[in-house]
């Protein structure tokens, strides 16, 4: 059977937030009094994203490319997963050409640290910044989310087969 010239794909990712980590969302630091917990440095956007595109592309998640058991993982910055995964999709004939995301979260406010989001992911996915859209929301306190115990991403994409 021939392979689409597009598929879609969505993630999930949610982390606990804690004192004494840095709060990382789409590969930059968030000034916060909290970071989020995690085996690399927890950016849940970037791992909702990776995992939306390995699944456009039928490709095991983030769990199976960079086990949290193993130690060379540990406090890796997610942009290294992101570039990792792009390449894998690259492989299979397929680049990223659409990505929308929703993170949640109570606290801090994340309006203004948005476009430098989308600038970086971009940049990562070979995209221009226009192509992505992040959405910023709260859990209407309620819930997990809603007590500001911590972020969640979910995120949606669109890859297209490589025309050579």
């Amino acid at each position: 059977m021939k392979e689409p010239p597009i598929r879609i794909g969505h993630g999930f990712d949610l982390h606990v937030l804690a004192d004494n980590r840095k709060l990382i969302l789409g590969g930059i630091v968030i000034p916060f009094d909290q970071g989020l917990i995690g085996h690399s440095d927890a950016d849940c956007v970037i791992h909702s994203l990776s995992d939306a595109l390995l699944g456009a592309a039928g490709l095991p998640d983030i769990g199976n490319l960079f086990p949290d058991d193993e130690p060379e993982y540990k406090n890796m910055e997610s942009s290294i997963i992101l570039k990792k995964v792009v390449n894998e999709i690259k492989k299979t004939g397929y680049a990223c050409t659409n990505a929308d995301l929703t993170i949640i979260a109570q606290k801090p406010k994340l309006n203004e640290y948005i476009p430098e989001m989308k600038c970086n992911l971009g940049k990562i996915l070979n995209i221009s910044p226009n192509l992505i859209g992040i959405k910023a929301t709260t859990h209407e306190k309620i819930g997990s989310l809603g007590r500001s115990e911590g972020i969640a991403s979910h995120a949606v994409c669109l890859i297209s087969k490589i025309l050579v």
